[in-house]
């Protein structure tokens, strides 16, 4: 079994492994990543051969602090400001990528920018600094399927895949990071995520633009159509579900189902609502029913983030 607690000797082992071009999966505040040397093409190509992910959907380059960043992109001042409010935590930033930038084409999708994020939790940043390089890593699943937020999840879909996987318990946020493009004249919200548009929107006192993409060519990760998808159908801003149904719940007011039931959070809760919700996927999934039906869900703060990846699971 890959599976290792993440140990000073474990963190150890699989910063060498990176080094060697081998792929390891960790755990960050918003869900497991499926780790590469972001400068290694061929350990980049790995990452996508492993998820079965399109080649031209980018990657998320994790970095050390805002300093390592300024060595692989232009931090602009709205790019600073963002970074001085929300780094290290679940944030992504959009860069124009310096002209020596190391970082794998492959990574970037062939754009002149990067996606680069400074992650909180302390084993990601131990092994950021164990391994001295950017460390590229979507999320650690099979590419469209429900994200990972335990070691657990990661083996069931990637286990043969990876050297190592480093388990630190389940992931605080559970829902990936906010990205948004500051490389352009307007910042832009590319993904809704672990941090709020309005508090975003706070430290630029603008706001965001909403920012739209070819379906076939985007920008930033997360944004194709069908993404986060179990293998059930997914029916959305349900009022009861029908027979046969699973039911994905939400709040004190879920009606009463004799079959497979979760609730994300039953006291309306959109902070645990975000940090249930892809474990709740997979175990509904794994109930064997054909449909997961999911009552509605608010729009506002997480809301938003948590609505954009049942709306995407939902594509068939």
């Amino acid at each position: 079994m890959p599976i290792r607690p993440a140990t000073a000797d474990a963190i150890a082992d699989a910063a060498a492994a990176l080094r060697e071009g081998r792929l390891v999966a960790f755990p960050t505040e918003t869900v497991y990543g499926l780790g590469a040397d972001a400068t290694n093409a061929r350990a980049v190509a790995a990452i996508f051969e492993a998820k079965g992910r399109p080649r031209f959907n980018p990657l998320i380059s994790h970095v050390a602090d805002a300093e390592d960043a300024a060595r692989f992109a232009v931090l602009g001042p709205e790019a600073t400001a963002l970074a001085a409010a929300f780094w290290p935590g679940a944030l992504t930033l959009v860069l124009n990528k310096r002209g020596d930038c190391p970082i794998a084409d492959l990574a970037t999708a062939g754009l002149d920018t990067v996606a680069l994020r400074v992650p909180s939790h302390p084993v990601a940043r131990a092994l950021i600094r164990a391994a001295d390089r950017p460390i590229a890593a979507p999320s650690a699943n099979r590419s469209g399927h429900v994200s990972p937020t335990t070691a657990a999840h990661v083996d069931a879909d990637l286990g043969g895949n990876v050297a190592l996987i480093l388990d630190d318990g389940p992931c605080a946020i559970g829902l990936e990071s906010t990205v948004v493009d500051v490389s352009g004249d307007k910042p832009a919200l590319l993904r809704a995520g672990g941090v709020t548009r309005e508090a975003i929107e706070a430290v630029l006192g603008v706001s965001l633009a909403l920012h739209t993409d070819e379906a076939d060519r985007p920008s930033s990760p997360g944004q194709l159509a069908s993404h986060y998808a179990p293998r059930a159908t997914v029916r959305l801003n349900a009022i009861e579900p029908g027979p046969g149904e699973a039911l994905l719940a939400f709040g004190p007011t879920a009606p009463a189902h004799s079959g497979p039931s979760m609730n994300l959070s039953p006291t309306g809760d959109l902070i645990e609502a975000a940090t249930n919700l892809f474990a709740a996927l997979r175990q509904l999934d794994a109930s064997g029913a054909a449909t997961i039906t999911v009552m509605p869900i608010p729009e506002t703060g997480l809301g938003e983030a948590i609505n954009d990846r049942l709306r995407r699971a939902a594509v068939r």
